[in-house]
C-alpha cells in the first residue's frame, strides 16, 4: 500500500493544480494565458513541473492577513457600529411602550384604590 503513496500524492497535486487553473479568473493569471497554463499543467503534471510552475509563478497570490479583492471583513454584530446604532434607534419605541403600560397600570390601580 505504501508503494502507491507517492503516485497518489503526485496525482492529488496534479488534480489540485488543474482545478486551480480552471477556477482562477483570467485577470489573476500571470505571465501566460490561462489556456497555456492548462496545457502546461496537463503535460508536465506527471513529473510535477507543471503544477509547481503554476503554484510558484502562474497565479497572483496575496499574503495572509491582507484584504483580498475588495472583500469586506465580517464583523460580529456587537462590534458593528451600524447594528448598534439601529438598536439604539429601536429602543426608544420599546421604552415608550413600557412607559405606556406602566402608566395604564398606575391608572388602573388609582381607580381601584
Amino acid at each position: 500500500m505504501l508503494r502507491y503513496l507517492p503516485f497518489l500524492l503526485v496525482l492529488a497535486v496534479w488534480i489540485y493544480a488543474f482545478i486551480d487553473v480552471l477556477n482562477t479568473p483570467e485577470k489573476e493569471v500571470r505571465h501566460l494565458p490561462k489556456v497555456v497554463w492548462v496545457i502546461i499543467v496537463l503535460l508536465f503534471g506527471e513529473v510535477l513541473l507543471g503544477p509547481v510552475a503554476w503554484f510558484v509563478t502562474g497565479k497572483k497570490r496575496q499574503a495572509p492577513g491582507t484584504s483580498g479583492g475588495g472583500r469586506t471583513r465580517w464583523v460580529a454584530p456587537d462590534d458593528n457600529p451600524e447594528f448598534l446604532k439601529s438598536l439604539r434607534e429601536e429602543r426608544p419605541d420599546e421604552n415608550n411602550r413600557d412607559e405606556n403600560k406602566r402608566d395604564e397600570n398606575n391608572r388602573d390601580k388609582g381607580t381601584e384604590g
